[in-house]
């Protein structure tokens, strides 16, 4: 059977990895793809430039499933126009996906839903803006309203960083986001405290079944230093994710979701991803939503998935996972990320890109911003792989993975060299 995946990114790779491994699955098309998905067994890239096209090409292949990665396909109703043709497609409807695509949308529904989150206020207005920062004092936490690729966050340590952040995305429109009515739009929340985890469930519209829990990295510099990124690398499992903090996360959060989702009218299936700020007591509340796997928190997640990826997506798909069980490789998973010079702000591309390992059991490197130009592996983007890899403990997958960087090479490579510096103690 032939299947879909939508995206170019490291979490496309991983999916499309994964989906690979089922044998069930004869081919795996990802559109457009990357340079690893160029090279992958059983995978192929395709490039059709206009949802409509791309949904007569998939109805031409007699494609059983397509699986969404990124964000903006789902913002843009592309689960809406695959359904309304017959075909059978794993993400949210465009209204579903506003849980991510307007922040303040989000707000609303958990403040209506009782779904514990930081205490926000939304501007378009830039006076009116600084003038709520003054009162509310730093820190503080300054949000773009739309997709922002996950870089339009300022996390305000002082009143002069919060007030620059509101310029840049009031009057600069930085990161290029509108909301729904028009014109850029900034949300202001009180700053939480405490230790950041990932909490990704596969949702069917009624039934939920958990992921492994994750950690992201989203700051550039070692020591959470720098300005926030799409994420430079994460782990899996999260022990700051306790048995009681998932039951809690369950409780008070994902369940009152998807209940929510159901009785506003907009029932909810595809990945969803709460970002969870978990105190000191061990209570979650909601950072924010995303309606798909996070990047790069799929990597060292898929990695440890035993199950078959194509099987769970299908009970989803017939609203069956509450029949589904996942099983998962005890070991720890560690993905660091590689990324251009001059990322985040202005990524230089075309640096050739060397010392690449072969795929093995316990390791393997996905890749977000690659292209394969005349047979030379090229960076094409700001992220450019995730070095992953699976060992008994985070300290020795920490090891393996950072054994790997060091030996794969491109002009003006970073990355972060603390990666799990959580899990992994002096």
């Amino acid at each position: 059977m032939k299947v879909l995946v939508l995206g170019g990114g490291g979490r496309e790779h991983a999916i499309a990895w994964k989906l690979s491994q089922s044998p069930k699955v004869s081919r795996v098309y990802v559109a457009p793809g990357n340079g690893g998905t160029a090279l992958g067994p059983k995978l192929e890239n395709v490039s059709i430039p206009t949802l409509p096209e791309l949904r007569q090409w998939a109805q031409a292949e007699k494609i059983v499933l397509t699986v969404v990665g990124p964000e903006a396909p789902l913002a843009a109703g592309v689960v809406d126009e695959f359904r309304a043709n017959g075909l059978r497609i794993f993400g949210p409807t465009k209204a579903a996906a506003q849980l991510e695509s307007s922040k303040v949308f989000a707000k609303a529904f958990m403040q209506r839903h009782g779904i514990p989150t930081a205490d926000y206020d939304s501007f378009t207005d830039p006076a009116a803006a600084h003038a709520f920062v003054d009162r509310l004092g730093a820190p503080c936490v300054i949000k773009a309203d739309g997709l922002a690729a996950g870089k339009g966050v300022v996390v305000a340590l002082t009143l002069q960083q919060a007030h620059a952040g509101i310029d840049s995305m009031l009057l600069d429109n930085r990161y290029g986001v509108t909301h729904n009515a028009g014109g850029a739009r900034v949300l202001i929340e009180q700053f939480l405290e405490g230790e950041e985890a990932s909490f990704i469930v596969l949702c069917d519209g009624k039934d939920v079944l958990a992921l492994a829990t994750s950690q992201d990295h989203k700051r550039l510099k070692d020591g959470d230093e720098g300005p926030n990124t799409g994420g430079m690398g994460a782990y899996s499992p999260a022990p700051v994710v306790t048995a009681d903090v998932h039951a809690r996360a369950m409780r008070e959060i994902i369940l009152p979701t998807i209940r929510g989702m159901e009785k506003d009218g907009i029932p909810y299936s595809g990945f969803l991803y709460a970002g969870l700020m978990i105190d000191a007591k061990g209570h979650p509340k909601t950072l924010e939503f995303n309606c798909r796997m996070g990047d790069p928190e799929a990597q060292p997640i898929l990695m440890r998935l035993k199950s078959d990826l194509f099987d769970l997506l299908l009970a989803a798909l017939d609203g069956k996972l509450d029949q589904m069980q996942l099983q998962w490789d005890r070991r720890t998973a560690l993905g660091v990320v590689m990324a251009a010079q001059g990322y985040p702000d202005s990524p230089h591309q075309g640096a050739a890109i060397t010392g690449l390992p072969a795929e093995a059991d316990d390791a393997m490197v996905f890749h977000a911003g690659t292209a394969l130009q005349d047979g030379v592996l090229r960076v094409a983007g700001g992220r450019a792989l995730c070095v992953t890899a699976l060992a008994d403990s985070a300290r020795q997958a920490q090891q393996r993975a950072y054994d790997m960087v060091r030996g794969i090479h491109f002009d003006g490579a970073q990355y972060r060299r603390d990666i799990g510096f959580r899990v992994v103690r002096n």
